[in-house]
Parts: structure tokens; sequence; C-alpha cells
């Protein structure tokens, strides 16, 4: 049986998903990879970002990277042990990186990435007290990034 806790969770990591999702749109408008990332703390949005990494011309441009980087904007300092990053798609090694350094508090993402996400490489490069939740929303997530791609192919 489900607790009311738990339901509580799943409906707000889907509300913040969908806002993630709404980036990645962006990005798919720009004809980016669609990807797209929000960083909560206590129920508001501290941050949010998409790829930009053919439009900047830079590598390092992942939605998780902008969106980290809004973050410790807006909440004024490096670390952002009480957020939530909420990401379209599980991120790469690099991005996972990023969000250990930051020593994020809970990553939620919605369609693996066997390819090129960071479990691929290691799973323990997050922070140890980094929590993670996936498969939010996975359906939806996956359709952008393969219509994305069938449509460079195509």
């Amino acid at each position: 049986m489900t607790n009311g806790t738990e339901e509580e969770q799943r409906s707000m990591d889907e509300k913040f998903m969908r806002l993630a999702l709404n980036e990645a749109r962006k990005a798919l408008a720009a004809e980016e990879v669609p990807i797209g990332a929000v960083v909560v703390s206590r129920g508001a949005v501290v941050g949010r970002g998409h790829n930009l990494v053919e439009t900047l011309s830079d590598p390092t441009a992942h939605a998780e990277m902008q969106a980290l980087t809004a973050a410790a904007a807006t909440v004024g300092g490096k670390y952002l042990p009480e957020c939530t990053l909420y990401v379209t798609v599980e991120p790469c090694v690099m991005c996972a990186g990023a969000i250990a350094w930051a020593q994020t508090g809970r990553v939620v993402w919605g369609a693996d990435d066997p390819k090129r996400g960071y479990r691929r490489y290691s799973e323990s490069v997050l922070h140890p007290r980094t929590s993670v939740t996936r498969g939010i929303l996975a359906a939806e997530c996956e359709e952008l990034m393969t219509s994305f791609f069938a449509l460079l192919r195509g």
C-alpha cells in the first residue's frame, strides 16, 4: 500500500519534471538535443536550463550545468544540499561530477541513458548523500529524444 507521502512526492516530482520538459522543448526549438533541467529548493524553482551546446559552441553547456549555475547564483553559494535537480535524461558523467561538486541533495530524471549516462561509467560519481529517483515521466522524456533523433536521421 502506498502512503500519502509517497504519492505526494510522486506528484511533486511529476510537476517539476513537467517544467524540465518545458525546458527541453526550448532546446528542441533551438535545434539542440532536447534535454531540460530545473533545480528546486523548498518547493520553488531556483535554477533552470536546457542544452545550449550548439548555440554556444560549448561542449559543457548541458542543461544540468546551466541549471546548476543558475541555482548557485540564486541561492548565493556553490553547494546545493537542500536542492533537487530534475532533468529529463540521466546525467552524463561530466554533469554527474558537477552535481557531486555542488553536493546536490537529490537528483530526479526521466529517461535512462544507457549509452552516455553516468551509471555506465560509475554509479559512485555522485556525492554520497545525494539520493536518486529515476523514471519520472520517462515515456514523455524518451519520446522527445526519440523524435529528435528520428528527425536528424530522417
